[in-house]
């Protein structure tokens, strides 16, 4: 009986063999539809390839007509295949293919996206527009004429003070306003740092072995070289900074990008008596540390060592990228060649998004924002890993005790395959390799795996992407 058949099917009309295993739910249909998406997935069935008829492959593997017919309709609906009049049934394009071979990449191409769970973005409709506006006005309202000026290269002065308040509260930073510059978000805070390094004389700074290679580049393009410290479940290996010439490491202790380990306590300390015994410096970015979900938040670095540490924070997670403010905690000694840095670049931050983020603080607002963030934020990863022990229970989530991605870990040999269904379903998704320093050593156990943000898409859209990501999953 047809429902009860288990087969690995030769496949002749396709070309290819056919494992099929009746589903427990769907029975052959179900089982053929997996076996067939696996073959488009895992690039047996390449795009354009014209599929059999249904009556030819249904007698080709001694099924019914319409079960096949019932396969290829699930799979052109969810976007595996194309059937059209005179054309047959094709296994579906990818977005943006060329009549050439694909680059060997696991890096989708940005834009034409249906869903966006790309890492470290924030979701932009929960920006609070009116509590915004309303600080905007009061901030307008109160500010003395001189803001309107060209102003210190710091700061304005209002934000610099509500700066330092909110994080010895909230994050733990040993912050004066005068070691607070203000700056147009992370990246200006690393080209300034990059620039003022350079001229003290550094000429290798030791980064973690996965992170963003933007940041990388930031650093090496005023002629400084990045080496990648090895890393396992404790985090960035901080020890190998004894026996090399680094005099600075840049770090992401309390949350990593993009694995999500927080550096454990031993290495933290480690860290911090290095560049104390050698004069080093630490680099902290702080970049979503505001929000962590299953127990008290780590404290930043710089609370162990404010002569040691640059803190570096952005509103990019918590409010919005497009407002271009971030923040530097400086050392004494660095403030006056940073600032000056500063000067000569003359990248100024809005003084009015400037004044309305320090009313926005002062009032509350930002923490009654980031609360509610941390809650919505938490609601959607909880769903995502229910949604993987359901559908996917070969994948598993790490990294998701704080911010606005997960690490999804993948069978061996099949990231690059999911990376590129995720293309064909327009679904925006991360592989981890394509996080990985350029000089990294080889991992003893290399690691398939997907980094996906849960943060971007609306609420509206939060439950097609979560589907169709469960859908090119393995």
């Amino acid at each position: 009986m047809e429902e009860s058949w288990a087969n690995s099917a030769s496949g002749r009309a396709l070309g290819i063999d056919l494992h099929i295993d009746p589903h427990p739910s769907g029975g052959v249909r179900r089982g053929l539809t997996d076996a067939l998406r696996e073959a488009v997935r895992g690039g047996r069935l390449a795009p354009g390839v014209r599929l059999p008829a249904s009556r030819t492959l249904a007698a080709d593997l001694g099924l019914a007509r319409n079960t096949v017919a019932d396969a290829y309709a699930d799979l052109v609906a969810e976007g595996w295949l194309t059937a059209r009049q005179g054309s047959g049934t094709r296994v579906a394009e990818r977005p943006g293919r060329a009549a050439s071979p694909a680059p060997a990449t696991n890096r989708v191409p940005f834009g034409g996206h249906r869903y966006d769970l790309m890492p470290g973005r924030p979701d932009l409709s929960s920006f609070p527009r009116a509590e915004w506006l309303k600080a905007a006005r009061r901030a307008l309202t109160a500010a003395p004429n001189e803001a309107l000026g060209y102003g210190d290269p710091r700061g304005r002065p209002e934000l610099r003070g509500a700066l330092a308040g909110y994080l010895a509260r909230a994050r733990g930073v040993q912050a004066s306003p005068e070691r607070i510059v203000v700056c147009a978000g992370f990246v200006q805070g690393m080209i300034l740092l990059g620039e003022v390094l350079h001229r003290r004389g550094v000429r290798d700074v030791a980064v973690e072995s996965y992170g963003l290679d933007l940041h990388w580049d930031y650093l090496t393009r005023p002629g400084l070289r990045t080496r990648p410290l090895s890393f396992d479940e404790l985090g960035a290996d901080v020890r190998e900074l004894g026996s090399s010439d680094e005099r600075v490491a840049l770090l992401t202790p309390a949350h990593q990008f993009p694995l999500g380990v927080a550096l454990h306590a031993r290495r933290r300390a480690a860290a911090v008596d290095w560049a104390r015994r050698t004069g080093g410096l630490i680099l902290e970015d702080d970049y979503d540390g505001e929000f962590r979900y299953d127990r008290q938040p780590v404290g930043a670095l710089q609370g162990l060592d404010p002569d040691r540490v640059v803190y570096l924070g952005t509103a990019s997670k918590s409010l919005a990228p497009g407002l271009r403010l971030g923040w530097m905690v400086l050392p004494a000694p660095l403030v006056d060649e940073v600032v000056a840095a500063k000067g000569h670049t003359d990248w100024s931050c809005g003084v009015l998004d400037q004044l309305t983020l320090a009313e926005f603080i002062e009032s509350g607002a930002y923490d009654r924002h980031v609360r509610a963030g941390r809650l919505r934020y938490r609601r959607r990863r909880d769903q995502l890993v229910a949604a993987l022990a359901e559908r996917a229970p070969a994948v598993r989530a790490t990294g998701i005790a704080a911010g606005l991605h997960a690490v999804l870990q993948l069978p061996p040999g099949t990231e690059r395959s999911v990376v590129q269904a995720a293309a064909w379903q327009r679904l925006g998704i991360s592989g981890l390799a394509e996080f990985r320093h350029k000089d990294a050593p080889e991992p003893e156990v290399p690691m398939d795996a997907l980094v996906v943000g849960y943060g971007t898409p609306p609420d509206h859209a939060w439950p097609g992407a979560l589907d169709t990501l469960c859908r090119v999953l393995p």
